[in-house]
Protein backbone atom coordinates (compact mmCIF):
# COMPACT_ATOMS: atom_id res chain seq x y z
CA UNK A 1 0.00 0.00 0.00
CA UNK A 2 2.75 2.44 0.98
CA UNK A 3 4.69 1.48 -2.13
CA UNK A 4 1.68 2.35 -4.28
CA UNK A 5 1.27 5.72 -2.58
CA UNK A 6 4.97 6.50 -3.04
CA UNK A 7 4.76 5.55 -6.72
CA UNK A 8 1.59 7.62 -7.13
CA UNK A 9 3.29 10.70 -5.65
CA UNK A 10 6.33 10.20 -7.88
CA UNK A 11 4.11 10.11 -10.98
CA UNK A 12 1.67 12.90 -10.06
CA UNK A 13 4.52 15.20 -9.06
CA UNK A 14 6.89 14.25 -11.84
CA UNK A 15 9.55 16.99 -12.32
CA UNK A 16 8.17 17.96 -15.73
CA UNK A 17 4.58 18.46 -14.50
CA UNK A 18 5.66 20.62 -11.54
CA UNK A 19 6.25 23.46 -14.02
CA UNK A 20 2.59 23.43 -15.04
CA UNK A 21 1.45 23.26 -11.40
CA UNK A 22 3.58 26.29 -10.56
CA UNK A 23 2.20 28.37 -13.41
CA UNK A 24 -1.38 27.31 -12.60
CA UNK A 25 -0.89 28.48 -9.02
CA UNK A 26 0.59 31.82 -10.04
CA UNK A 27 -1.96 32.44 -12.82
CA UNK A 28 -4.95 31.79 -10.56
CA UNK A 29 -3.79 33.28 -7.25
CA UNK A 30 -1.43 36.11 -8.23
CA UNK A 31 -2.02 36.87 -11.93
CA UNK A 32 -0.66 40.39 -11.57
CA UNK A 33 2.77 39.07 -10.53
CA UNK A 34 3.13 37.11 -13.76
CA UNK A 35 1.55 39.69 -16.08
CA UNK A 36 -1.67 37.87 -16.94
CA UNK A 37 -4.15 39.89 -14.87
CA UNK A 38 -5.49 41.57 -18.02
CA UNK A 39 -6.43 38.23 -19.59
CA UNK A 40 -9.82 36.56 -19.30
CA UNK A 41 -10.01 33.12 -17.68
CA UNK A 42 -10.36 31.24 -21.04
CA UNK A 43 -7.23 32.98 -22.32
CA UNK A 44 -5.35 32.07 -19.15
CA UNK A 45 -6.51 28.48 -19.56
CA UNK A 46 -5.28 28.42 -23.16
CA UNK A 47 -1.93 29.85 -22.08
CA UNK A 48 -1.59 27.25 -19.34
CA UNK A 49 -2.46 24.50 -21.82
CA UNK A 50 0.26 25.74 -24.17
CA UNK A 51 2.77 25.69 -21.31
CA UNK A 52 1.66 22.15 -20.42
CA UNK A 53 2.09 20.96 -24.02
CA UNK A 54 5.56 22.48 -24.30
CA UNK A 55 6.96 21.59 -20.89
CA UNK A 56 5.35 18.21 -20.20
CA UNK A 57 3.73 16.58 -23.22
CA UNK A 58 6.55 17.26 -25.71
CA UNK A 59 9.42 15.88 -23.57
CA UNK A 60 7.23 13.04 -22.22
CA UNK A 61 6.38 11.87 -25.75
CA UNK A 62 10.03 11.94 -26.79
CA UNK A 63 11.10 9.98 -23.69
CA UNK A 64 8.34 7.46 -24.46
CA UNK A 65 9.75 6.89 -27.95
CA UNK A 66 13.27 6.67 -26.53
CA UNK A 67 11.91 3.80 -24.46
CA UNK A 68 10.15 2.24 -27.45
CA UNK A 69 13.37 2.32 -29.48
CA UNK A 70 15.43 0.91 -26.61
CA UNK A 71 17.44 4.04 -25.91
CA UNK A 72 16.28 3.99 -22.29
CA UNK A 73 15.33 0.86 -20.38
CA UNK A 74 12.65 2.51 -18.24
CA UNK A 75 10.25 5.42 -18.61
CA UNK A 76 11.46 6.53 -15.16
CA UNK A 77 14.99 6.88 -16.62
CA UNK A 78 16.54 5.59 -13.40
CA UNK A 79 19.81 4.48 -14.98
CA UNK A 80 22.43 7.21 -14.60
CA UNK A 81 24.07 6.67 -18.01
CA UNK A 82 20.71 6.58 -19.78
CA UNK A 83 19.73 9.95 -18.32
CA UNK A 84 22.05 11.98 -20.53
CA UNK A 85 20.13 11.93 -23.83
CA UNK A 86 16.66 12.49 -22.28
CA UNK A 87 17.98 15.40 -20.23
CA UNK A 88 19.69 16.95 -23.24
CA UNK A 89 16.51 16.76 -25.32
CA UNK A 90 14.39 18.09 -22.44
CA UNK A 91 16.76 21.02 -21.92
CA UNK A 92 16.52 21.86 -25.63
CA UNK A 93 12.70 21.72 -25.49
CA UNK A 94 12.59 23.96 -22.42
CA UNK A 95 15.04 26.36 -24.03
CA UNK A 96 12.79 26.52 -27.09
CA UNK A 97 9.74 27.10 -24.85
CA UNK A 98 11.58 29.96 -23.13
CA UNK A 99 12.35 31.51 -26.52
CA UNK A 100 8.81 30.91 -27.74
CA UNK A 101 7.10 32.63 -24.80
CA UNK A 102 9.68 35.41 -24.59
CA UNK A 103 10.06 36.41 -28.22
CA UNK A 104 7.71 34.61 -30.59
CA UNK A 105 4.32 34.64 -28.87
CA UNK A 106 3.20 38.24 -29.03
CA UNK A 107 1.77 40.09 -27.22
CA UNK A 108 2.46 37.51 -24.45
CA UNK A 109 6.19 38.21 -24.61
CA UNK A 110 5.58 41.92 -23.96
CA UNK A 111 2.57 41.54 -21.67
CA UNK A 112 4.00 38.79 -19.45
CA UNK A 113 7.82 38.56 -19.77
CA UNK A 114 7.74 36.89 -16.35
CA UNK A 115 6.64 33.64 -18.03
CA UNK A 116 9.79 33.31 -20.11
CA UNK A 117 11.97 34.29 -17.13
CA UNK A 118 10.41 31.56 -14.98
CA UNK A 119 10.83 29.08 -17.82
CA UNK A 120 14.47 30.14 -18.14
CA UNK A 121 14.90 29.43 -14.42
CA UNK A 122 13.40 25.96 -14.85
CA UNK A 123 15.65 25.37 -17.86
CA UNK A 124 18.67 26.31 -15.78
CA UNK A 125 17.59 23.86 -13.07
CA UNK A 126 17.42 21.15 -15.75
CA UNK A 127 20.93 22.11 -16.84
CA UNK A 128 22.00 21.80 -13.22
CA UNK A 129 20.48 18.32 -12.88
CA UNK A 130 21.82 17.28 -16.29
CA UNK A 131 25.35 18.42 -15.46
CA UNK A 132 25.38 16.70 -12.08
CA UNK A 133 23.90 13.55 -13.64
CA UNK A 134 27.00 13.18 -15.77
CA UNK A 135 28.70 11.73 -12.70
CA UNK A 136 26.11 11.46 -9.88
CA UNK A 137 22.42 10.56 -9.65
CA UNK A 138 20.87 13.71 -8.17
CA UNK A 139 17.10 13.74 -7.56
CA UNK A 140 15.20 15.57 -10.31
CA UNK A 141 11.98 15.32 -8.26
CA UNK A 142 13.64 17.07 -5.33
CA UNK A 143 15.14 19.71 -7.61
CA UNK A 144 11.76 20.40 -9.19
CA UNK A 145 9.83 20.77 -5.95
CA UNK A 146 12.70 22.71 -4.40
CA UNK A 147 12.63 25.12 -7.32
CA UNK A 148 8.87 25.62 -6.95
CA UNK A 149 9.26 26.34 -3.23
CA UNK A 150 12.12 28.74 -3.95
CA UNK A 151 10.12 30.73 -6.49
CA UNK A 152 7.03 30.94 -4.29
CA UNK A 153 9.15 32.07 -1.32
CA UNK A 154 10.85 34.69 -3.47
CA UNK A 155 7.53 36.01 -4.84
CA UNK A 156 6.12 36.19 -1.31
CA UNK A 157 9.17 37.99 0.11
CA UNK A 158 10.00 40.33 -2.76
CA UNK A 159 6.46 41.43 -3.61
CA UNK A 160 4.98 40.95 -0.11
CA UNK A 161 2.24 38.78 -1.64
CA UNK A 162 0.57 37.21 1.40
CA UNK A 163 -1.88 35.27 -0.80
CA UNK A 164 1.00 32.88 -1.50
CA UNK A 165 1.54 31.94 2.15
CA UNK A 166 -0.95 29.05 2.28
CA UNK A 167 0.10 27.71 -1.16
CA UNK A 168 3.71 27.87 0.07
CA UNK A 169 2.88 25.76 3.12
CA UNK A 170 1.00 23.26 0.95
CA UNK A 171 3.93 23.06 -1.49
CA UNK A 172 6.39 22.47 1.37
CA UNK A 173 4.21 19.69 2.81
CA UNK A 174 3.82 18.17 -0.67
CA UNK A 175 7.57 18.36 -1.13
CA UNK A 176 8.09 16.55 2.17
CA UNK A 177 5.84 13.70 1.09
CA UNK A 178 7.45 13.62 -2.36
CA UNK A 179 11.06 13.34 -1.19
CA UNK A 180 9.97 10.78 1.42
CA UNK A 181 8.39 8.77 -1.41
CA UNK A 182 11.60 8.90 -3.44
CA UNK A 183 13.57 7.69 -0.44
CA UNK A 184 11.04 4.96 0.35
CA UNK A 185 11.26 3.65 -3.23
CA UNK A 186 15.07 3.61 -2.93
CA UNK A 187 15.20 5.82 -6.02
CA UNK A 188 17.71 8.11 -4.29
CA UNK A 189 19.88 8.46 -1.22
CA UNK A 190 19.29 11.22 1.36
CA UNK A 191 22.33 13.08 -0.02
CA UNK A 192 20.92 13.02 -3.57
CA UNK A 193 17.56 14.31 -2.36
CA UNK A 194 19.17 17.03 -0.21
CA UNK A 195 21.37 18.16 -3.11
CA UNK A 196 18.31 18.35 -5.37
CA UNK A 197 16.23 20.38 -2.93
CA UNK A 198 19.15 22.73 -2.19
CA UNK A 199 19.97 23.28 -5.86
CA UNK A 200 16.36 23.79 -6.89
CA UNK A 201 15.70 26.16 -3.99
CA UNK A 202 18.75 28.29 -4.83
CA UNK A 203 17.88 28.49 -8.53
CA UNK A 204 14.21 29.31 -7.81
CA UNK A 205 15.11 32.06 -5.35
CA UNK A 206 17.77 33.50 -7.66
CA UNK A 207 15.48 33.55 -10.69
CA UNK A 208 12.82 35.67 -8.99
CA UNK A 209 15.10 37.90 -6.89
CA UNK A 210 17.58 38.77 -9.63
CA UNK A 211 15.52 38.72 -12.82
CA UNK A 212 11.94 39.67 -11.90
Amino acid sequence: MINRIATFLSVVFHPLIITTYLFALLFLITPDLVGVSALELPAIGSLLLLIFLNTFVAPAVIIYYFHRFGLVSSLHVDNLRERRLPYLVTIIIYGFATYLFGWQLQPIGELAPQISIILAGVTFSLLFVGAVSLFWKISAHATGIGGAVGMIVAFLMRFDETLLFIPLLMTIVTGGFLVSARLYLNAHTPAQVLAGVTGGLAIGLGTVFFFL
